[in-house]
């Protein structure tokens, strides 16, 4: 059994906020005999203040194994999509283990934090994993470059490939200067903290982004890290400008990175041009050798691709009727959709034939496999849905 409480405020002061979500989870709590919740997933906006929230959710659940972080919005099934508010989701279980983790000092050394944070949440785990959640510190490298290919890399080297990955990066509105992430009653600004479920726990996940490749595959031909110097030997810029003209390359043209030589790709936003070199920052790392497609969008493409996120999660779970649904979305998209970002969650609503509580954020950078039982990839201005349950 898998029961789900949820809570979702918008007022904007930090003690009338975590009051009116704590109000609704007690609330429904009350029908629920003797178990407990044994986890749960905040989502904040920036400007609260975090730690009163936390010390207020400890109050009322002593101990409990939570985690979150600050978004550049929060969606939930009470009040669907909202910037400038805070949404709780606590998990009940008595078949269903959950346990979190957390690792310290992640900008520097993302390995050794994803090793910390995994042995810490499985520690006391009788059964194996088989999902993690994550939702690591974001990081302002030259300009805004996130680190989550190598959190990415240090959680399966801490768990195996074959474990799901699901999850996002911090945000901070939009501001690009400081993120927060939540581990139990503590406020941090530069960790890994994580869920991981085992036991009686079924789950499934799709992806969407809407972005429609154009033009002839093409191959990186040099590349380190997340800069771009080539693509099939002309300089990473020159390349855009064969689509963009004198147009310099923004969230609206990403690439499309393919996994291997399949028809399944990830994307990479240009961050920043350097004009002396031609080379590209993107927001992630771009393999040498990897092929890749220039992309062109609209609105109602990108929003096309919620519902082919949430359809290929719906077909894929194992059971008969899932109890939760998480959703990450990145923070292009909401700023690309502008007024209808809040279309995203409706859309979400529209597909499901019954009410199931949802809870979700937009991300600085989203985590989740391509195709089931695939590995998992690092994405941008991707739509994630996860789906949990036990029946």
């Amino acid at each position: 059994m898998l029961k789900i409480i949820l809570g979702h405020s918008d007022d904007p002061d930090a003690q009338g906020a975590i009051e009116e979500v704590l109000e609704q989870c007690v609330s429904d709590l009350s029908n629920l005999a003797d178990i407990p919740p044994k986890a749960g997933i905040l989502f904040a906006a920036i400007d609260f203040d975090h730690a009163l929230i936390l010390q207020e959710i400890n109050q009322v659940f002593p101990g409990i194994d939570l985690i979150g972080c600050t978004t550049d919005g929060e969606i939930s099934s009470i009040l669907g999509f909202q910037q400038d508010s805070l949404t709780l989701m606590l998990f009940c279980s008595d078949t269903v283990e959950i346990r979190a983790g957390v690792g310290y000092g992640a900008k520097e050394n993302p390995l050794t934090a994803a090793h910390q944070a995994v042995q810490q949440a499985t520690e006391n785990c009788t059964t194996a994993a088989k999902l993690c959640i994550p939702l690591p510190a974001s990081y302002l490298i030259d300009g805004s470059t996130t680190n989550g290919g190598l959190i990415l890399e240090g959680l399966k080297l801490a768990l195996g490939s074959q474990i799901p990955i699901l999850g996002g990066t911090a945000g901070d509105q939009f501001r690009f200067q400081t993120t927060y992430q939540f581990f139990r009653n503590e406020v941090l600004t530069d960790a890994l903290p994580i869920l991981i479920f085992s036991g009686d726990i079924l789950l499934s996940y799709g992806t969407g982004c809407g972005w429609q490749p154009i033009g002839r595959k093409s191959i990186v031909t040099k590349a380190q890290g997340t800069v771009l110097y080539e693509i099939d030997g002309v300089s990473a810029l020159e390349f855009y400008q064969r689509y963009l003209g004198d147009r310099q390359p923004t969230a609206e043209n990403p690439l499309a990175v393919y996994e291997g030589d399949s028809d399944r790709y990830y994307m990479r936003v240009p961050n920043t041009v350097d004009s002396q070199t031609g080379s590209i920052n993107f927001l992630g790392d771009v393999p040498e050798q990897a092929i890749v497609q220039m992309t062109d969008f609209n609105r109602d493409e990108i929003l096309h691709g919620v519902e082919t996120s949430l359809q290929t999660a719906l077909e894929r779970y194992p059971g008969t009727e899932p109890d939760a649904i998480l959703l990450f979305s990145c923070c292009c998209r909401r700023w690309l959709l502008g007024t209808k970002a809040k279309e995203e969650y409706q859309r979400v609503k529209t597909e499901l034939a019954k009410a199931i509580p949802i809870c979700g954020f937009y991300t600085y950078g989203e985590f989740a496999p391509l195709e089931a039982q695939g590995s998992t990839y690092y994405h941008q201005e991707t739509f994630v849905t996860l789906l949990l349950g036990t029946k």
